[in-house]
């Protein structure tokens, strides 16, 4: 078993309310350091890395796809199962056969290699038959940190019910990393997948950067130390959890996976961690109080889901008060992430409404979005606005850019989920 991490949690508010104030809103700050990968002190890991091989993914993409799975299965650690899977409108298991997962070793990754050399494009494409195979494939392997990693360049085929109910079945039993290549793949499918299997996706923009994409990525998933963490939050009886997402270092809502540990508490997965630093947002929603009195509103626990054992605890706490000045002040991480948030939905409404051909939504949200992005330090995200929506400088009317790049609504789409971090001043980064 790897070193293991230690786990410290900060929270962030301003706990006093006006006396008509409901919400408590808490920007939960958790950082884990140490439990390196060494060695001698290995974690015990399963990947799965899947190849969209249907037939939009002929001549360059294939090659492309073949030596990124190549570079992933070179960056696997020794001792780690892994297995390859070739996507078309079903899943086929390239290596290593048999239905099981093998140990990474110099031999067996150069066999592997050898497998993804012969993999040729053709068929449709049933990202749900993929992720269905993965599973079964990594639920051989229950102690280890289970991780999938897949690439596709094309529309999923299946029906949306179908594909629902994979995503349900599946949903935290691993971490998949969805990667979109070329301009012919839906934001939407990839966003669902990362949503429902608390992962990442990403646009590939660029074919030739695959290879690199797939390392990266290989890489995080064998640094990981801890196979999954839980939220366990704790309100009082009279209050009502509202919401908790996931806020930096990507925006992922939690609140929909809730597991009732008990009338009051309940547990949200967070999936594997390795030395990293994440920052959760938690709104709850409090009845009226009596000026001075002070509550706890919720108690936050960091709990291995195996043992139970607590490793970072916290409280949210509410206190009346006629003081305007305490209660109109807001905390600087609360509003910067419910500004990244905001951010985020309109981006996701302009977009919506561009497609609907509801121009005037579309016109109104997106440069709303382009002047929050500016402000806000996201100067990557307003450049891209830029491309979609242009404002007169003199009579500051938007208007919709006729000729868009694909690929660059795409980026603007994809991008919306990656939140930037509070800086030491205040300013976003």
């Amino acid at each position: 078993m790897g070193d293991q991490p230690t786990f410290a949690l900060h929270i962030d508010q301003n706990k006093y309310l006006s006396m008509d104030a409901r919400e408590v809103h808490a920007i939960l700050t958790i950082s884990s350091s140490g439990g390196v990968v060494t060695e001698n002190l290995v974690t015990e890991a399963a990947e799965v890395i899947i190849v969209d091989t249907s037939g939009s993914m002929s001549g360059g993409k294939i090659r492309e796809a073949r030596q990124a799975a190549a570079t992933a299965v070179r960056t696997l650690r020794d001792g780690v199962h892994f297995a390859v899977i070739a996507g078309t409108e079903t899943a086929k298991m390239v290596y290593p056969g048999g239905g099981h997962l093998i140990r990474a070793t110099p031999a067996t990754r150069e066999e592997a290699q050898r497998a993804i050399a012969r993999l040729t494009a053709h068929g449709g494409t049933a990202v749900g038959e993929w992720l269905k195979l993965a599973g079964h494939l990594l639920s051989g392997h229950p102690d280890a940190i289970r991780h999938a990693l897949m690439m596709t360049d094309g529309q999923n085929n299946e029906r949306a019910e179908l594909f629902d109910s994979v995503l349900r079945a599946w949903s935290g039993k691993f971490v998949c990393d969805a990667l979109g290549v070329g301009d012919d793949w839906v934001p939407a499918e990839l966003r669902k997948v990362a949503e429902a299997m608390l992962g990442s996706f990403d646009f590939v923009r660029n074919q030739a950067d695959l290879s690199e994409f797939f390392r990266r990525l290989t890489q995080a998933s064998m640094s990981k130390t801890v196979a999954e963490l839980l939220l366990r939050i704790w309100t009082p009886q009279t209050a009502k959890l509202k919401f908790v997402k996931q806020v930096s270092p990507t925006l992922l809502d939690l609140t929909g996976k809730r597991a009732d540990v008990n009338p009051l508490t309940g547990d949200y997965p967070t999936g594997s961690w390795g030395a990293e630093e994440r920052e959760y947002h938690l709104c709850v929603e409090v009845p009226q109080g009596r000026i001075g009195q002070e509550i706890r509103a919720g108690w936050v626990k960091l709990v291995r889901p195996d043992t139970h054992e607590v490793v970072a605890s916290g409280n949210v706490l509410a206190q009346w008060t006629d003081d305007l000045a305490q209660s109109t002040q807001i905390n600087r991480k609360v509003a910067h992430y419910t500004g990244q948030a905001e951010l985020h939905d309109l981006i996701q409404d302009g977009l919506s409404a561009r497609a609907a051909g509801d121009v005037d939504t579309a016109t109104a949200r997106l440069a709303k979005a382009r002047e929050l992005a500016a402000s806000s330090g996201r100067e990557d995200t307003a450049r891209l606005l830029e491309k979609v929506v242009e404002v007169d400088p003199a009579t500051g009317t938007a208007r919709l850019r006729r000729n868009v790049d694909k690929a660059d609504e795409i980026e603007l789409d994809t991008g919306s989920v990656r939140t930037s971090r509070l800086r030491k001043n205040g300013e976003g980064s």
